[in-house]
């Protein structure tokens, strides 16, 4: 065990600290007022239309400079009636809804997204940039600063996202997830049906994929997944198993008894699904959706599909008390290969650290740091 004090508190390291534009200098300073235009369709945009990223982005409307609320990318820009700008996916969108034109983002058309926000004009070695490959299993990975950065959320009552795909149970990274949720380090989580079925699998039978926790198959091991879906539609529900003592132990045990909220999104390869899966694309979606826009820092740990879709619904940034409003979204990738890291960088998932390493790894080792950065902010008894 680490005695308190012994970790000492971190004196620099890589932040996104936000800088605003300067509105009162040229060329935003004479910019016009952003332009809308009614949908000519339920569903229909009008040719021109603004599409959103995941940077801050402003608008001009009636002289001044505003951001629209529930910012995230490949989405556009309404007016509602009340003048309120809100950012909405295409598909919701209804004939006559005042949508935000403009292809140009540097406030000439009177829409600025702010690039170089986080930046302050540098580029980061952990920034997440458009088309590059900095991301490699020989990087060093500072699992102090991750620590400290996943403390500080937790302290200051954020909404912590975990998006996890099946092998975390598999790489027996199943107790230490547990763990951080019982510590409140988790606020919600996302994955879709086979990652809960193998959670539950070991739950009720002591295996994943019919493999014992040494790795060994067990005889009928094949069919054990189905029979804990079996088990749990039987039920009537996760949470109902985890009531009826079904289901003692686990990750989504861990949830329902801590109210921790969970999205299970559905494929066309699910097994089952378990009755909580979504089964509907776009009912899935909004319901990650719900979760995304509450959250203020996530992690994504092998899961390559589940991770670009989040990584897609959420901005780069949070409003926050801050003298601007604004701080990032910090996000981690973790994957064991560095195709999947380097694809949610090409999709613009900035402000963000990669990790290029297997589940287990991953979620022990972080676990030993956060333990070790709450043993440092404890005080130590004093001597009698």
């Amino acid at each position: 065990m680490f005695r308190a004090g012994y970790f000492d508190p971190l004196v620099s390291r890589p932040r996104f600290q936000y800088r605003p534009p300067n509105f009162d200098a040229p060329p935003l300073s004479g910019a016009p007022d952003a332009r809308f235009e009614p949908a000519p369709a339920d569903g229909v945009l009008p040719d021109g239309f603004f599409s959103t990223s995941n940077l801050p982005t402003y608008l001009k409307v009636g002289g001044a400079w505003r951001r629209p609320r529930l910012p995230r990318m490949d989405c556009v820009v309404l007016q509602h009636p009340s003048g309120d700008l809100v950012t909405t996916e295409p598909r919701k969108v209804t004939r006559g809804a005042l949508v935000a034109m403009g292809t140009a983002e540097d406030g000439s058309t009177g829409i600025f997204v702010h690039t170089e926000g986080f930046l302050g004009g540098r580029h980061s070695a952990n920034e997440f940039r458009f088309m590059q490959t900095e991301v490699s299993r020989e990087r060093p990975v500072d699992y102090a600063v991750l620590a400290q950065l996943l403390g500080e959320e937790k302290a200051r009552g954020g909404t912590i996202v975990w998006v996890i795909g099946p092998a975390l149970v598999h790489a027996r990274a199943r107790e230490d997830l547990i763990w951080f949720i019982e510590n409140g380090y988790a606020g919600a989580l996302l994955g879709g049906n086979a990652v809960a079925v193998h959670d539950l699998e070991a739950a009720i039978f002591g295996t994943t994929l019919g493999m014992s926790s040494s790795g060994e198959g067990v005889e009928g091991g094949h069919a054990l997944h189905m029979r804990a879906i079996n088990a749990i539609r039987r039920a009537g529900s996760i949470a109902a198993a985890v009531r009826s003592g079904e289901v003692k132990s686990g990750i989504m045990h861990a949830l329902v008894t801590h109210q921790v909220p969970f999205v299970l999104a559905g494929s066309i390869r699910d097994d089952g699904p378990l009755p909580e899966v979504l089964s509907d694309t776009l009912a899935a979606q909004d319901a990650m959706r719900d979760v995304t826009t509450r959250a203020t820092f996530a992690i994504f740990v092998a899961t390559a599909l589940h991770a670009i879709a989040v990584g897609n619904m959420l901005p780069a940034f949070v409003d926050a008390a801050t003298p601007d409003g604004v701080r990032p979204l910090t996000t981690i990738c973790v994957d064991q290969t560095e195709f999947v890291v380097n694809k949610l960088r090409d999709r613009g998932t900035h402000q963000a650290y990669g990790v290029v390493t297997n589940a287990q790894d991953f979620m022990h080792v972080l676990r030993f740091y956060v333990e070790r950065w709450e043993q440092a902010r404890t005080p130590a008894p004093l001597a009698r």
